[in-house]
């Protein structure tokens, strides 16, 4: 049954508010970026910020369409809208422009649409409406596996393109899944992967190995203060990889060190096996199964970085970590964008007064480093207002989330929430040599018609849920 309510007087003022300051805050730094003395009119329409403009008004314009449309109408059609999205992913390799080395971009005359960016919307409406279904429990292997599916087959799609960037933000995803009950191994193994990636690039891979097995054991150890188990665990390693590396060393002479390691782990665990059996040891197996995927995925990492991705790729990653330098090369947005933002000091130059925007020297100023030109023209003060303003729009997102009454309109509030704080940390990220350059915009900021619709839509979805949250009883 259907309640009369006044959705424009439910909907929330204060996060409304918030999107109209980044929106507008965002015009501006564009003009900043990308300033003309040729071209001075903020309404010049031949340039960027004029475009932009036309892109903003629009986007008001959809915002208020999609607070109109009731509420169910974003439940019912779901997997349809899902289901279209897959198919324009699937198109775009075939018939969309390639910019920038990413067949991305479906091109309209004048106007360029990235399907990517629509996408993100579409799986978190997906990702709600099966949560939501009832008996629903991600601790279970094929819910679980359904939920990653819905996830990672437009993040597969994306890559194909290839864009890494965008690939990447549907990982923020697993976020809702852990709020939604995913087991806490599951969270903590993807924590960890991340960790032992960067260690993977930056230490001896025959050394962290060694590092992670003496880790086991001394976990193993402070679990269940039962040292006779673990020197007895430990004895049977050491005999079974000395065992090995001798036949290694004396008869086979091809498998090498990191084989001999991951064999060890494995024989070692199938002696062991009769005991976590026996004694019913749960912790000793998970930390055997912990050690054995952290073996196994620093050979990945070592094999993945250094025979799948490309050249640019892999330097990117390593000038990141200080593996390399190439102020002129691979790092030279990087390293201007530092320039730039430490030479606005505590104040800024200014606005329109920004050195390193007028002479261009950090590139895409206006899209992935715009907060270069936040950083340069309002200084460490507005840097710290603008991320100020960020944070608190996104702990308003999850005060929304934890008050909606339906599990559809929480999960889906967590997707909203979870896709907007990975952009906003991976782009500030790049811009100050905290993360890989790999292309992401700032969500409400950067230019761009297709993100700032893309993000408008996730948003106002949530919002008209939100305002809709008492209208049906049943």
């Amino acid at each position: 049954m259907r309640r009369r309510v006044n959705i424009w007087g439910r909907i929330d003022k204060i996060t409304i508010l918030l999107f109209l300051i980044m929106v507008t805050m965002g015009w501006f730094n564009i003009y900043a970026a990308v300033y003309n003395e040729d071209h001075k009119e903020i309404f010049d329409f031949s340039q960027r910020y004029g475009r932009q403009f036309i892109w903003i008004i629009a986007t008001i314009v959809l915002a208020i369409f999609i607070v109109i449309i009731d509420s169910r109408f974003y439940l019912f059609f779901t997997w349809l809208i899902y289901a279209l999205m897959i198919f324009l992913l699937i198109i775009v390799l075939v018939l969309g422009r390639e910019i920038n080395g990413a067949k991305s971009w479906f091109e309209f005359g004048p106007v360029s649409l990235q399907p990517s960016e629509f996408a993100k919307f579409t799986t978190a409406l997906a990702l709600a409406a099966y949560l939501s279904k009832r008996h629903i429990d991600l601790t279970r292997a094929e819910t679980f596996l359904t939920a990653a599916g819905i996830i990672l087959l437009p993040a597969f799609l994306i890559s194909l393109q290839p864009d890494l960037g965008s690939t990447m933000v549907y990982f923020a995803f697993f976020i809702v899944l852990f709020r939604e009950g995913m087991s806490s191994y599951i969270f903590i193994s993807g924590v960890l992967m991340v960790i032992l990636f960067f260690l993977t690039l930056l230490i001896n891979n025959l050394y962290l190995q060694l590092a992670l097995i003496l880790l086991a054991f001394i976990v193993a150890f402070l679990v269940t203060r039962k040292w006779k188990q673990c020197l007895t665990g430990l004895g049977i390693f050491l005999i079974t990889g000395g065992a090995l590396y001798t036949i290694d060393r004396f008869l086979l002479k091809t498998p090498g060190n990191n084989l001999v390691i991951i064999l060890t782990v494995l024989l070692s665990g199938v002696v062991f096996a009769y005991y976590f059996y026996m004694k019913k040891a749960r912790i000793l197996m998970i930390i055997y199964i912990f050690l054995l995927g952290g073996v196994l995925f620093v050979n990945s990492v070592d094999y993945a970085f250094n025979h799948m991705l490309q050249a640019h790729q892999k330097e990117r990653v390593e000038v990141m970590l200080g593996i390399k330098t190439d102020p002129h090369g691979t790092g030279y947005n990087v390293n201007q964008s530092l320039i730039s933002i430490g030479s606005g000091g505590l104040l800024g130059k200014g606005y329109l007064q920004g050195t390193q925007t007028k002479f261009k020297f950090v590139p895409s100023q206006s899209t992935d480093f715009i907060f270069c030109t936040v950083g340069e023209e309002w200084g460490f003060v507005g840097s710290f207002i603008v991320i100020g303003i960020y944070l608190f729009f996104l702990l308003r997102l999850i005060m929304l989330a934890e008050r909606q009454r339906e599990k559809f309109s929480r999960i889906y509030g967590y997707g909203v929430v979870s896709v907007l704080f990975i952009h906003f940390f991976i782009n500030i990220g790049m811009s100050i040599g905290l993360v890989p350059v790999i292309g992401i915009p700032l969500p409400f900021f950067s230019y761009g018609g297709s993100s700032l619709w893309g993000f408008t839509i996730l948003l106002f979805i949530f919002l008209r849920l939100d305002a809709g949250r008492t209208e049906y009883l049943v």
